[in-house]
């Protein structure tokens, strides 16, 4: 595989102390020029490090910008480790949908087939919700996520070792509010979905989703840097440090550490940029599911009123303002926010990460490096 590495650059000392030095070509008009240039102003927008990737066929181009560690002061570096956040959700329908097609169970089951009085409180209704729904986002269930008491908890990152057992998390999500709308009525993302989705996953194989996700996708594509952890909070080995910007008057802190069971088979996946794209690919081009799988995969419904956007099973389908059609994800938990760009056959890729997150999106960042990430993809 041909790969090239751009490191950061400016005409200016202030940015090129912010990004560090390299070769002058981070302005070139190619894509991974433009998403050099984004990952710059990434840092100038005070970000502490932002790292890409841009992957035509074999051919692979990463991009850096500042620091994975604010106290070393080491170069983000494009190989490190970092949260995938919600980006671990197509982890969780890929394996429902291979449990689908080994007949072990149907997407058209309810909840309650496999999850008798999981959802069954405060007028939500498990026997009228299907796996199906909770994959696409269209079960009407509340995101335990907006509940306050569970999103400062998260947020504080106080007790980092925390349990939160996924009919926990379901329980909060359901007394938040009644329903508003009926299963199938309309898109409403919500992070319980996807704890429903593991509970799933484990009634029906009588293992955690991490274990399947592990020898179903992580050890056949060989994802050799990506990890499911379910108990340990903290990461090793190479890793960008993971930073929160500061909330309710707490000053930037490192918040690299943080509560893995609170989003589980939702967000709690640990990968790299190219494993990220590694697995992305071989999602979108069939590898790890049949045609009628596939297919079902890339079924969506509607995320918003004019047609640009359509959510399938844990991926997004998007019209750039290029006009391309493009699938992905992205993910946000403490401390990273990623996300991934690629062609319905995974062969023109981009992926990008910044290593801050503090619960409040969008950012100047999370902008800036998102619309170089799009100029990027326009330009393969």
């Amino acid at each position: 595989m041909k790969s090239l590495r751009l490191t950061a650059v400016s005409a200016t000392l202030v940015l090129a102390a912010l990004a560090g030095a390299g070769p002058a070509n981070a302005d070139a008009p190619t894509a991974a020029g433009l998403l050099q240039a984004g990952a710059q102003k990434g840092v100038a927008d005070g970000y502490p490090g932002v790292i890409g990737l841009v992957r035509q066929g074999d051919t692979t181009q990463y991009v850096h910008a500042g620091v994975g560690d604010l106290t070393s002061r080491v170069p983000a570096d494009p190989k490190a480790q970092f949260r995938i956040g919600s980006n671990t959700k197509a982890f969780t329908s890929t394996v429902l949908l291979q449990l689908e097609s080994e007949h072990r169970l149907s997407l058209d089951d309810t909840v309650a087939k496999w999850l008798p009085g999981a959802v069954n409180a405060n007028g939500y209704d498990g026997t009228k919700i299907t796996i199906r729904q909770l994959l696409n986002h269209t079960s009407g269930l509340p995101d335990y996520a907006k509940d306050t008491g569970f999103s400062l908890n998260y947020a504080l990152d106080a007790q980092p070792n925390q349990a939160w057992p996924p009919q926990t998390l379901v329980n909060i999500a359901l007394a938040q509010h009644k329903p508003t709308s009926a299963p199938g009525q309309q898109w409403s993302y919500a992070n319980t979905n996807y704890v429903l989705a593991g509970m799933v996953i484990k009634a029906v194989t009588g293992n955690d989703p991490a274990t399947e996700i592990q020898h179903r996708i992580i050890e056949p594509l060989g994802l050799h840097d990506t990890t499911f952890p379910t108990t340990d909070p903290a990461l090793h080995g190479n890793y960008l440090h993971g930073y929160e910007y500061p909330v309710i008057g707490i000053v930037i802190r490192d918040i690299t550490a943080s509560d893995v069971q609170a989003f589980g088979p939702a967000g709690a996946i640990v990968s790299t940029l190219d494993d990220l794209a590694t697995f992305s690919r071989a999602l979108l081009s069939g590898q790890l599911l049949p045609p009628a799988q596939e297919a079902e995969l890339k079924t969506t419904v509607p995320e918003n009123s004019d047609g640009t956007a359509g959510y399938g099973l844990g991926i997004i389908h998007e019209q750039l303002p290029c006009g391309q059609w493009v699938w992905g994800h992205n993910g946000a938990v403490l401390g990273y926010f990623s996300d991934w760009i690629a062609s319905d056959d995974g062969t023109k890729q981009v992926v990008r990460v910044n290593n801050e997150y503090h619960m409040l999106t969008p950012t100047q960042g999370q902008q800036d490096t998102g619309q170089a990430a799009i100029d990027a993809y326009c330009a393969l």
